[in-house]
């Protein structure tokens, strides 16, 4: 039967896929749209699993805060290209993901998965998106916070780095703030009490070997290495920084002087940690153009 473009239409928006998809899904189902609306979805479960070994270091944060203050999401989710990630319907699935986590409060990837979203489940709309753009996609991590005794404010920088701070105190334009300083700073915890013990012993060590290599006496050493310790604590803890819009004072002082603490930080940045994808430019034109 002859497919008209009102069907198609139709079928895609209710799908988000391609034009030509949505065609040949109408086609084979000599015009049933439900029966189409099923047959994508069965080809986008298809490609997901074809593509889930691919790697994907790309992406974009997202991140939602209430209009109250007191509960904020920042999640990220990944592709294999920064093409993709600026996509539309990309970055529409992230504002979907960081909504369910906001509304429910999901305690892992897998029950948020189950969340429902506009297309049935976040994991039914990730395996669609996964057809549409043809590259592996997935929710890598998120985190909430919820402050009763104060406000939590965020910070983003594009769609890159999320920041999300909690504070006791009623000064939003100073959490803000902190939430950009700790953007542009990459504080690893908020006070030296809170420094991971593993990590200080790590950079002692590193300290040490490199202050007896300097030949000097056992005690010279030894304050060389306390010198060097505080020196790091300081630059490494968000209140011992230079705050970054007035490096004559501390983040900490910038706080006292606010009459804020600062409860709990949390930064995202696309791709921390993860293995980048290594490809030249033919070779992903080539990929784009055999895509299944």
């Amino acid at each position: 039967m002859a497919i008209s473009a009102g069907l198609v239409k139709e079928l895609r928006d209710r799908t988000a896929a391609g034009m030509m998809a949505c065609k040949k899904a109408l086609t084979e189902t000599d015009g049933d749209i439900e029966r189409a609306v099923e047959l994508l979805r069965e080809i986008g479960a298809a490609s997901a699993e074809r593509k889930a070994g691919r790697i994907a270091a790309e992406g974009v944060i997202g991140q939602l805060v209430d209009g109250e203050g007191r509960c904020g999401v920042v999640v990220e989710v990944n592709c294999e290209t920064d093409f993709v990630a600026k996509d539309e319907s990309f970055q529409e699935f992230v504002l979907d993901v960081a909504r369910s986590v906001h509304e429910h409060d999901p305690d892992s990837i897998e029950s948020l998965s189950q969340m429902i979203s506009r297309e049935g489940t976040i994991e039914s709309a990730r395996q669609n998106l996964i057809g549409q753009v043809g590259e592996n996609v997935t929710i890598r991590r998120f985190e909430r916070i919820v402050e009763k005794n104060g406000l939590v404010a965020g910070y983003l920088h594009g769609t890159r780095i999320g920041v999300l701070v909690s504070v006791e105190g009623e000064k939003i334009e100073l959490a803000r703030d902190v939430a950009m300083h700790v953007a542009a700073s990459k504080p690893l915890c908020v006070s030296q009490d809170q420094m991971p013990a593993d990590v200080l012993e790590r950079e002692k060590s590193i300290f040490l070997a490199q202050a007896r290599d300097s030949g000097k006496p056992d005690d010279i050493v030894e304050r060389m290495v306390d010198g060097k310790v505080r020196k790091y604590l300081k630059e490494n803890t968000l209140l011992g920084q230079a705050y970054v819009k007035d490096p004559d004072i501390s983040v900490g002082q910038l706080l006292d002087a606010g009459k804020v603490r600062v409860n709990r930080m949390i930064r995202f940045e696309v791709g921390e940690g993860l293995e980048k994808r290594q490809t030249d430019f033919v070779s992903e034109v080539m990929a784009q153009a055999g895509k299944d």
